[in-house]
C-alpha cells in the first residue's frame, strides 16, 4: 500500500488534477493511457484535493470529469502496492479491512463536500470508477458510457459502497441486479434507473456538464449548501453502518481463494472455478 501519510503529490505522479476557475473547480482524472484505473494513490489524491476544495472559498460547484475515451475503467491492477500483506491470514484481512475504511474516509471527503459535485461520464465506468460517480450529487453521461459492477464475477465484494447507493437511487432490487451479475449496462438504462440523470451525444458532454455546473454556481451559496446537507442527511441516514459492512466484507473476500482465481481467470480469460473458500 502507498504511503498515505504524505500530502505532496509528485510531479509526473498525479492520477487527478484540480483546477479552479470562476467558481469550478474541475477534478480530473488524468491517466488516460491506464483508461483512468483506480489505485491506492489515486484514493489518496481524491482525499487531498477535496479538503482543499472544502476550504476554497472561491469554489461553489466541483465538476468531475475525466481524460480519454473513458471516465474510469476499475482497478488498475498494474499499480504499485495494490496488494496488501500480513504475517497471518487473520492479519491480512485486518489489514484490509482498514485500507477499506481509509478508502472508504477519503471517498467521504469528496461525497460530503459542502459544495456540490456534478460528474461527467464517457466511456467505460466501471467498479471504482462507477462509485466514484455514484459519490457525485448529479451525474451526465456520454451515449457512450457503460456501467457495471463487475467485482462479483472476480470473487470480491464491492467495495466503496456503490451498490448501496444504487440502491438509494434506484432500489434494492436493482442493486442485487446489478451488482450479483456484474452486468453492464449503457447510459439510457442508467438514466432510467436514476443513476444518471442527463445522457448527452458524447460531443456534447463537456459542454452540457460545464453549463450544469455553472447554473448551480450562480446560485446562493448557503443556499445551495444547505439544499445538500438536508438530502443528504435524509437519503444517507443508514450509510454509515451499511459501509462498515462493507468494509468487512470486502476485507473477506479479497484475502480468499475466491479472489485469487477470480483475478487469475481474467488474466487468462477463462471462466473462474470459485469454490466458495
Amino acid at each position: 500500500m502507498i504511503d498515505t501519510i504524505s500530502t505532496e503529490i509528485a510531479e509526473g505522479e498525479e492520477r487527478i488534477r484540480l483546477d479552479v476557475a470562476d467558481g469550478i473547480a474541475e477534478l480530473t482524472l488524468c491517466r488516460p493511457e491506464k483508461l483512468n484505473g483506480w489505485s491506492w494513490e489515486s484514493t489518496r489524491q481524491l482525499g487531498l484535493l477535496a479538503d482543499r476544495i472544502r476550504f476554497d472559498p472561491a469554489v461553489r460547484v466541483v465538476l468531475l470529469r475525466a481524460e480519454g475515451r473513458a471516465f474510469c475503467a476499475g482497478i488498475d491492477v498494474t499499480a504499485p502496492g495494490g496488494a496488501i500483506t500480513g504475517g497471518s491470514a487473520a492479519e491480512r484481512n485486518r489489514n484490509y479491512y482498514e485500507g477499506i475504511r481509509w478508502v472508504h474516509e477519503r471517498f467521504a471527503v469528496l461525497a460530503r463536500l459542502p459544495q456540490p459535485v456534478v460528474a461527467a461520464v464517457q466511456g467505460y465506468c466501471l467498479g471504482f470508477g462507477f462509485e466514484l460517480a455514484l459519490m457525485a450529487d448529479v451525474r451526465v453521461a456520454a451515449q457512450d458510457a457503460v456501467f457495471a459492477l463487475p467485482e462479483a464475477q472476480l470473487g470480491v465484494a464491492v467495495d466503496a459502497g456503490g451498490d448501496l447507493r444504487i440502491a438509494r437511487e434506484a432500489g434494492a432490487g436493482w442493486a442485487k441486479f446489478l451488482a450479483l451479475t456484474g452486468r453492464r449496462i449503457d447510459a439510457r438504462t442508467a438514466e432510467r434507473l436514476n443513476l444518471v440523470q442527463q445522457v448527452v451525444p458524447a460531443e456534447e458532454l463537456e459542454a452540457v456538464a460545464r453549463s450544469l455546473a455553472e447554473e448551480i454556481a450562480a446560485n446562493a451559496p448557503l443556499a445551495v449548501q444547505g439544499i445538500k446537507r438536508a438530502i443528504d442527511s435524509y437519503a444517507d441516514a443508514a450509510l454509515p453502518a451499511a459501509l462498515d459492512r462493507v468494509a468487512m466484507t470486502a476485507a473477506l473476500t479479497l484475502t480468499s481463494e475466491d479472489s485469487r482465481e477470480g483475478y487469475t481467470a481474467k488474466a487468462q480469460r477463462r471462466p473462474p472455478r470459485f469454490t466458495g473458500g
